[in-house]
This record gives structure tokens, C-alpha cells and sequence, in this order.
């Protein structure tokens, strides 16, 4: 049984924020201007992104109002209604509540009725996770049809009031993601039967390497190492904000490990026969920071199974890095924008430095 992406659509909150603009909107820290912010943004040469939250710090358009607004503009571009959707799987790194699952937020503002239901949970690579479900449900009959959303709203993390509630000063670990994340949503439909010309997916793979590093990027501890509390062990929550455990954290000493993995994940899939270099006419990665993309393709090319840059795509430098979003909003404007033929092989590639989870996957562009 073959699986076809028919559909896409994306939705990105409010007009784009250029550099200048960015403390504007998440504020001064303790009222002064980021000594770390310019160094950053250099490094992942992100020039615009968007953000669901204005500058006095009001959240405008929920997580789950995004994912719906994506999965409304794939869905205007199909050949299927809502009433028709049998399967909603849907990714992100934080819901707006707690509980319950961000799938069933998702369900209630789509309106969708008698679907079966999924929520992936986890950082960049949960998109692929929610896809693979969806995509593995198809392939053994037992929906006709999924409509696959990823979304993240991550502004809501970086506004200068959580930084002053720890008190301290910032370190660098906690601040480097400030600079990175922003927010917005992507939507994909996948069907039995391909429409016009649209997406095959051949396979979809990932490797984790959870048991063999520690957590790179996470929220839930506090700014001390020695201290391994979860947020939710603090007497109070007021408490494990102030210990700065609620503060999203990157260890950017464990983060080159990123490349190194990702590209072995490669290799092994080239191992298996799954990916022939030669035969990749488009790359689509997401690299989450420009510093990434040069030390992928040099490690790629010492490795003797480089892909030439121009058949490279990205669109991480104005729209940001969206978290697990990225992958679906960058395909959807893949779809849109660029030139492809039948037969052309498309590989995707989403590293996550969560504890390390790398997610594959290789479409065919195929006609209906």
C-alpha cells in the first residue's frame, strides 16, 4: 500500500521580525540589552521569524488555533473536506495546557468528528514521529486518509519576565535559544491515492541516542547541574521558577554532537541501500543555526557521499527555526515555491538535540 502527500499548508503568526526588532518584542532582560544576542544570531543566520506574541507580551492566537490554521490552508489546497479527514496526528514541544493531549486541543478547534486521534510529543523530530504514525496507519489499511499538523509557540518562553524570575543572571546556555526559536505551524495530508502531481513516501527512519548522551535540550531543571530536580519535584512552583527550571536550556557543549550523528545516520541509511546519493535530486534539512550547514556538508563530503549545495533547500533564514514545525512548513513552501519533475527523490532530514533523535525520510515526486 503506497502513501502520498497530496496536500500541504503552513501558517506563520503575525508580520516578520527582523533582528532590531527582536527585544522589542521578548523584551530586555532586567532592562538591558543582550550581550549575547548579535554573537548568536551570526551563527544561525536567521534574518526574520515570527512570533504569536506582541510586545506587551499578550499571546495573540494560541498553539492549537495555529495548528488548526495550517491544517485549513492544506486542507483549502486539497481534494478532500473535513468531514472527510479519518485519521489527525499531531506534533509539538508544548501544548498550551498540560493536559490533555495536544491532539484533542488540535480536533476541537478543526471542528473534526469521529477521527482517530494521535499526539507526539518531544522536541524538532516529533513532527516525523506524528508523520510516521500516520503514514504507518495508512500502510496497513486501516485509514484511507491523515492530516498530519506540527506546531510550536515558543515566544511564550523567552519573555523577559521569566528570565528576571530566576533571578540571576542569564547564562549562556539558557539564553543561546532565545535567539533560535520562534513560532508557527505546518500541515501536511497524506492519502492511499495520489492527486495530480504530489509526494510518495517511500520510507520514513530514525535513530535515537538517548540511552548513550545526556539531555542537550530540555526544560525542567533547574539552572544548577548539580541539582537534577524535575520542575514539578519544587515545593511550589513559584519555587522552581526561581531555581530558573522553567527556563528552556540548551548544553552547548554537548551540541556539536548534532552533525556528527546526523551524518552517521546517513551513512547507515546508505548502508542499508534506503539512500543513493547520486540519485537525490533535492535536500530538504533542518538545520536548526547556518553554523550547522557547513560542517554537514564538509562531513558528508570526507565521507565521499557529499550532495551538491545547489540541490539544497532551506528556508530557515526568514522564516526561523520553528521547532518541529520547521521540517513541514520548509516542504510546504518546497512544494509551492520550487521546480521539480516527476521521478525526482526528495530527502528530508530532521536532527534533534533533545537527547539526540535523527529522523529520515525520502519522498518520490510521482503524477496522478
Amino acid at each position: 500500500m503506497s502513501v502520498f502527500i497530496t496536500s500541504s499548508g503552513h501558517f506563520l503568526p503575525g508580520p516578520p521580525i527582523d533582528n532590531t526588532q527582536i527585544e522589542t518584542v521578548l523584551g530586555c532582560v532586567h532592562g538591558k540589552p543582550s550581550r549575547l544576542k548579535r554573537r548568536i544570531l551570526q551563527s544561525n543566520g536567521i534574518k526574520t521569524r515570527h512570533y504569536a506574541m506582541d510586545a506587551n507580551h499578550t499571546t495573540f492566537i494560541s498553539n492549537s488555533a495555529m495548528a488548526a490554521q495550517a491544517a485549513e490552508h492544506c486542507l483549502q489546497q486539497s481534494f478532500l473536506g473535513k468531514r472527510h479527514i479519518r485519521m489527525l496526528s499531531v506534533a509539538t514541544s508544548q501544548g498550551d495546557l498540560v493536559l490533555p493531549g495536544f491532539g484533542s486541543m488540535v480536533q476541537a478547534e478543526l471542528g473534526l468528528s469521529d477521527i482517530e486521534l494521535h499526539s507526539s510529543h518531544g522536541i524538532c523530530s516529533s513532527s516525523m514521529m506524528a508523520l510516521k504514525a500516520a503514514y504507518t496507519n495508512l500502510k496497513a489499511g486501516e485509514q484511507t486518509n491523515a492530516l498530519v499538523v506540527a506546531s510550536e509557540l515558543t515566544s511564550r518562553l523567552f519573555k523577559a519576565s521569566r528570565y528576571e524570575a530566576a533571578g540571576a543572571e542569564v547564562d549562556f546556555n539558557a539564553e543561546f535559544l532565545r535567539w533560535m526559536l520562534s513560532d508557527g505551524a505546518g500541515a501536511l495530508l497524506l492519502e492511499q491515492t495520489p492527486r495530480g502531481q504530489c509526494f510518495r513516501i517511500d520510507w520514513i527512519r530514525s535513530f535515537s541516542h538517548a540511552d548513550a548522551y545526556p539531555v542537550c535540550m530540555s526544560v525542567g531543571y533547574p539552572t544548577s547541574g548539580q541539582d537534577q530536580r524535575s520542575w514539578q519535584d519544587y515545593p511550589t512552583y513559584a519555587e522552581a521558577e526561581a531555581a530558573g527550571a522553567l527556563l528552556i536550556r540548551q548544553d552547548v557543549r554537548l551540541l556539536e554532537n548534532i552533525v556528527k550523528l546526523g551524518v552517521d545516520g546517513y551513512l547507515r541509511l546508505i548502508g542499508e541501500g534506503k539512500v543513493q546519493p547520486d540519485k537525490v535530486n533535492h535536500v530538504l534539512c533542518h538545520y536548526s543555526s547556518h553554523y550547522f550547514r557547513d560542517k554537514i556538508f564538509d562531513m558528508m563530503q570526507r565521507a565521499g557521499v557529499g550532495i551538491p549545495e545547489d540541490k539544497w533547500y532551506s528556508n530557515l533564514y526568514s522564516r526561523g527555526n520553528t521547532g518541529c514545525a520547521s521540517i513541514f512548513i520548509m516542504l510546504d513552501e518546497f512544494r509551492r515555491t520550487q521546480t521539480y519533475r516527476t521521478g525526482d527523490t526528495i530527502l528530508c532530514m530532521v536532527p534533534e538535540s533533545g537527547r539526540f533523535n535523527n529522523a529520515y525520510m525520502q519522498l518520490t515526486v510521482v503524477e496522478a
